[in-house]
């Protein structure tokens, strides 16, 4: 059986440059869908592929059975963005906000009064929709920017980082929204900066690293992919991370990744008994360490594993691929 969304060997070059990379992946109706990867890695030109803003050199893309080069403006009325920037008129109150939205949306009259009542209700701002989108709080402005994106009632809805900036209370809310759409039925294709989202929220997962897809999976296929054991970690000072790591790696035959002054490495042979000789040698060597634990894998060391770096250096240090989408109807 087809999903709703089929990408299949997409290619995007920009001249010389290859930003996607025979790329194929297959998304399930009703599924929560994340795309990982650092900034440059290709999630926003495929984005915009999806959303068919930006033609392929090659491959193929289908939305609910429809080629999106052949029927664009077909897949953008079935299909709401949210980006990382949230887009309202600050001037305008929220209920003008989303009646502009329906209007561009071609929605009757009837349709839009009752659609925006709804979105009102559905981003907990019945209360707000006279006052002006300026006046309204970061995470009330990320709902009301939310539901703007949806009302048109989408079957598939992407979101582009969408809690980058709110507050943890905010954050967690807005996965409560999310939650919610996709038990209404909604596919939700979701980029995000925070690997702790995506493996609350995600059903499957793939990791693009320059412009490939590196793996593909269910959070916890992925974290299998990483270590059947578990993961040790050792803090020490920056200076002397790699004098710890020179150690581990003569003492115990240990492979050590240096990230700052973290020393991470996996266990997959009698996790606890060598924790226990790793800690006692470390003591014994009065090695400079603050401090040492060992855990199950996290997302955060799948996306070490895949792409060599973690998703704090990935988004600080890498140039982003990220462009301004506008969806124009």
């Amino acid at each position: 059986m087809k999903g709703i969304i089929e990408i299949d060997n997409l290619v995007r070059r920009f001249g010389d440059f290859t930003a996607v990379d025979k790329v194929s992946i297959s998304i399930e109706k009703g599924q929560i869908f994340g795309i990982l990867g650092p900034n440059g890695a290709g999630k926003t030109t495929t984005i915009n592929m999806i959303l068919g803003l930006l033609e392929p050199t090659s491959g193929s893309i289908t939305v609910n059975g429809l080629n999106v080069s052949k029927h664009p403006n077909e897949v953008k009325q079935m299909t709401g963005l949210m980006t990382q920037e949230t887009i309202v008129d600050s001037e305008l109150t929220a209920a003008q906000n989303l009646e502009i939205a329906a209007r561009l949306y071609h929605l009757s009259s009837d349709e839009r009064e009752s659609a925006i009542k709804e979105a009102l209700k559905e981003a907990e701002l019945t209360d707000f929709a006279d006052a002006k989108a300026g006046s309204l709080s970061g995470g009330m402005k990320r709902r009301l920017y939310l539901v703007k994106t949806m009302i048109q009632k989408p079957d598939i809805l992407i979101l582009d980082e969408p809690t980058t900036g709110l507050d943890v209370q905010n954050r967690v809310q807005m996965w409560d929204h999310i939650r919610a759409l996709q038990q209404r039925g909604i596919t939700i294709v979701l980029t995000t900066q925070y690997l702790e989202e995506a493996d609350q929220l995600c059903n499957r997962i793939a990791v693009i690293d320059h412009g490939k897809v590196v793996a593909t999976g269910t959070p916890t296929e992925l974290k299998r992919l990483v270590s059947s054991g578990r993961v040790m970690e050792v803090i020490t000072s920056l200076e002397e991370a790699q004098k710890v790591a020179d150690f581990l790696k003569k003492k115990f035959k240990l492979d050590i990744k240096v990230l700052g002054e973290k020393l991470e490495c996996f266990l997959e042979k009698d996790p606890v008994d060598t924790f226990g000789k790793v800690l006692d040698g470390l003591v014994k060597a009065k090695m400079p360490i603050i401090s040492i634990s060992m855990h199950l894998p996290t997302m955060d060391d799948v996306f070490i594993k895949l792409t060599g770096s973690s998703m704090r250096d990935a988004v600080g240090t890498q140039v982003s691929d990220r462009s301004n989408i506008m969806l124009k109807r």
